[in-house]
């Protein structure tokens, strides 16, 4: 299921947005798009659309279950466009979107589907879900320049913290239960990170409606949508784990050559298990056991 483009798909790809939850995969270069798109796949979303550039192919099996959008995502606004088009095209639908090379984690997904989780979080009246990105990289970068290996893939087991959020419209008070999480490679390497992109808090799963904005910094222009729990409990939270910033970090000029290695005294080998993530507390269950 091709789309030349992203008014084509708007026209013609209604049957990649009859039901929920949907994942919106942007694909920024050619590493692992496979295994995203397959990830994503047995996590139990109903359907996948992959926004990415004509040039990159993909696997026979997964021709006939991804629906691919052809996409640039190196303009400026991209994520947004996207992201925006795809909310304004199917309102009342559970989304998620993700890049490439980016893997998620929900509590207990070795047993229970993505569908059953937000199902259960739905039950809560929530309409969003706050993700952490996790970093990812490999712990040889003499073997894996790029800095991606699955079979190699390390994490910081330490090393995360939480800020208030100002609210710059009312005497930067701290917003009702919004906080800016902090950690990971931009933490460690921040001096080669820009400030506004330091975050490491995504809303990555959320609930379509009429008017709702994707913004720059992945926040959302209802804020509630922003908020980490209602305001009666702890809610669930979900875990992306990612070699972006990695791959950005070795990519650069600018930095490529100061780091020869991620590897620190809090590395740890990743594992592929929510176990590990829900241990190092880099997502949580909620009420949800």
């Amino acid at each position: 299921m091709q789309y030349k483009d992203l008014e084509t798909f708007l026209k013609d790809g209604a049957a990649a947005l009859a039901k929920g939850p949907v994942a919106i995969i942007l694909v920024e270069d050619d590493v692992e798009i496979a295994t995203t798109l397959r990830h994503h796949q047995q996590a139990g979303f109903a359907s996948i659309i992959a926004f990415m550039p004509d040039v990159f192919e993909l696997p026979r099996d997964l021709q006939d279950v991804v629906h691919r959008v052809g996409y640039n995502m190196a303009r400026e606004g991209a994520m947004e466009l996207a992201v925006n088009s795809v909310i304004a095209a199917a309102p009342g639908l559970w989304m998620y979107y993700c890049f490439n090379a980016e893997y998620l984690f929900h509590p207990f997904c070795e047993t229970r589907t993505v569908g059953e989780m937000l199902s259960f979080h739905t039950e809560e009246r929530r309409h969003s879900m706050l993700t952490y990105v996790v970093d990812l990289y490999s712990d040889d970068l003499d073997a894996n320049p790029d800095a991606v290996s699955l079979d190699r893939a390390h994490l910081d087991r330490s090393g995360y913290y939480a800020l208030a959020r100002p609210d710059i419209n009312n005497h930067n008070h701290p917003k009702d239960r919004q906080l800016d999480f902090f950690g990971g490679l931009r933490w460690r390497y921040e001096e080669h990170v820009p400030l506004n992109r330091r975050k490491i808090d995504r809303i990555a799963l959320f609930k379509s409606k009429e008017g709702l904005k994707l913004c720059e910094d992945h926040t959302f222009n209802d804020e509630e949508y922003n908020t980490y729990a209602c305001p009666w409990h702890h809610n669930l939270t979900s875990a992306i784990c990612s070699f972006r910033t990695a791959k950005a970090l070795k990519q650069n000029p600018g930095s490529t050559f100061d780091i020869p290695t991620f590897k620190w005294h809090n590395s740890a080998a990743f594992e592929w298990h929510s176990r590990q993530l829900l241990d190092l507390g880099l997502m949580e269950p909620g009420q949800w056991f």
